[in-house]
């Protein structure tokens, strides 16, 4: 299976983690996390799943020193290779699909900001990819969802109805690369490719997550994040 790792953003909600650790704002996947950056704990698990071959780490090109030395000091057996990524998660996805071997048939995308993904996660969203063309990794919302406009509630969906998205996501390749070009065309603007699946009416499977699939977006985060590894440890 090939996997892309969307990491080229900035992480600016992760302003004052930044300041703890005395470097300047550059990209959220570079803080440590119990001794290693988050993007390794992502890295990691992609390296101990047993369906996947073939590593794409999508980023800008001042963050590939880096990422070359998280990868060097990992010591991955897995072949990992470096792609500028674009201005929005959308345009750097497009640019991994294109920089996919000709042969991949099937990819798993998943944001390297949610480095508690298991190994497991990524080799059931592996299998049941054989059976659909998308999938995404979600989990049932537990809270009350209120739809708010101008500060009032306009309406309360039903809880029942309602999943968390998560990462990884899979699809087949050429028909992803499809719904990107038709995103493009369109002027489509969307937060995850399960949504350009849906835009082209095309149906994505919904595959259980794992409650702590969280994705490290504010120092809170970080800091759930270190106490799920210490439980896991």
């Amino acid at each position: 299976m090939y996997l892309l790792i969307p990491a080229a953003g900035s992480g600016q909600r992760m302003g004052s983690a930044w300041q703890r650790q005395n470097k300047a704002p550059r990209n959220k996947l570079l803080l440590d996390l119990l001794g290693k950056p988050i993007l390794a704990w992502t890295l990691l698990a992609a390296e101990a799943s047993q369906t996947i071959t073939w590593i794409g780490i999508i980023g800008q090109p001042f963050d590939w020193d880096d990422f070359k030395e998280i990868v060097q000091s990992l010591k991955l057996t897995k072949p990992v290779h470096f792609i500028q990524g674009g201005t929005t998660r959308q345009e750097s996805v497009y640019n991994g699909l294109q920089a996919l071997p000709p042969e991949a048939e099937q990819v798993l995308i998943h944001d390297g900001a949610r480095c508690l993904a298991t190994p497991e996660l990524f080799d059931r969203c592996t299998e049941a990819l054989q059976t659909c063309d998308g999938l995404v990794a979600a989990i049932p919302v537990k809270d009350t969802i209120k739809v708010v406009s101008e500060g009032l509630v306009a309406s309360t969906p039903e809880r029942s109805q309602l999943w968390a998205a998560q990462t990884p996501q899979g699809f087949s390749v050429p028909l992803l690369k499809k719904c990107h070009l038709e995103g493009r065309t369109q002027g489509w603007e969307v937060t995850d490719d399960a949504a350009l699946f849906e835009q082209c009416q095309l149906p994505v499977q919904i595959l259980p997550g794992e409650e702590t699939n969280l994705k490290v977006t504010t120092p809170m985060d970080l800091a759930i994040a270190e106490f799920i590894l210490r439980q896991r440890d």
